[in-house]
């Protein structure tokens, strides 16, 4: 847990200690397999109950619950919330008020989110709802997964797994899609170490490397510069054969409920004429 200073870390360990008291109380000792017997003056488990089943020091524990400063790793932080029965939602909330990222929610390294599931309904509904704007979604590797009308106005038909990291290379050629190509590649690849480090367990992202590094001599020189880039906006230009020129203001949207899923959302940009370009392309 932080040690730091201030007002804000106060605030998180006062929280914290509410939090371990409300899920200690609204538990029953059947509830965890322990004798059900006797009256007891508080509702809930006993401090000491809770720490036997995590596997901890009733000291360390009763420190935690009181919100002192102390050391603690995720490995107790997952012994205590299966103690405590927390769902994914309170897991994570107990993670962050203990100064630990989030364990992941989909731990089944490999795995393409499109493999384990559709596209929900809300966000299918979500990008078709966002016409005459192009709305699609991607799996944790930046492959599609799903697109609106729009998308297949602006991209053409884009077929089902192709990730924009696929422009490195030759036989996708994004550089004749985006004429902002040069700028936008070293951006790819500095959010996609981001990304991969975010799942640094699923060896995909390895292969998914090795692949590119191997078929684009751009993206292996891009990826030794270990440059990262973290950020949800950024800006998109395609070079439509019809339309002409059409500049995005993009927007990456991440749903809490589905953490391996990004939705992107394309807005025409200030100060130029994409939004009537579309509207002529809709036409």
């Amino acid at each position: 847990m932080t040690t730091t200073q201030g007002g804000a870390p106060t605030r998180r360990r006062s929280e914290l200690s509410a939090f371990l008291r409300s899920r200690r109380a609204r538990l029953t000792p059947g509830d965890v397999g322990l004798p059900t017997s006797g009256r007891r003056r508080t509702p809930g488990l006993r401090r000491e109950e809770v720490a036997a089943l995590a596997g901890v020091g009733l000291t360390w524990y009763t420190w935690l619950e009181q919100g002192r400063r102390i050391s603690v790793t995720a490995s107790i932080l997952e012994a205590v919330s299966t103690t405590l029965r927390l769902d994914a939602a309170e897991r994570g909330h107990l993670y962050r008020l203990a100064g630990h990222a989030p364990p992941d929610r989909h731990p089944e390294c490999g795995v393409a989110a499109a493999d384990r599931a559709d596209v929900p309904t809300e966000i299918a509904e979500l990008i078709a709802e966002w016409q005459p704007n192009p709305a699609y979604v991607l799996d944790r590797y930046w492959r599609l997964l799903a697109g609106n009308a729009a998308l297949r106005q602006v991209f053409g038909e884009v077929r089902a797994g192709h990730s924009c990291l696929d422009g490195f290379l030759p036989a996708d050629g994004a550089g004749r899609v985006s004429p902002e190509w040069p700028a936008l590649a070293p951006a790819l690849v500095a959010e996609f170490r981001v990304e991969a480090a975010r799942y640094g367990d699923d060896p995909e992202f390895a292969r998914i490397v090795a692949r590119l590094s191997q078929g684009s001599v751009e993206f292996a020189r891009l990826w030794e510069r270990q440059e990262v880039r973290d950020t949800a906006v950024g800006e998109k230009t395609v070079e439509h054969p019809v339309a002409g020129r059409l500049s995005f203001t993009r927007t990456v949207v991440q749903i809490a409920d589905h953490p391996d899923l990004r939705v992107v959302l394309l807005a025409p940009r200030r100060g130029t004429d994409t939004r009537e370009r579309l509207a002529a392309l809709s036409a």
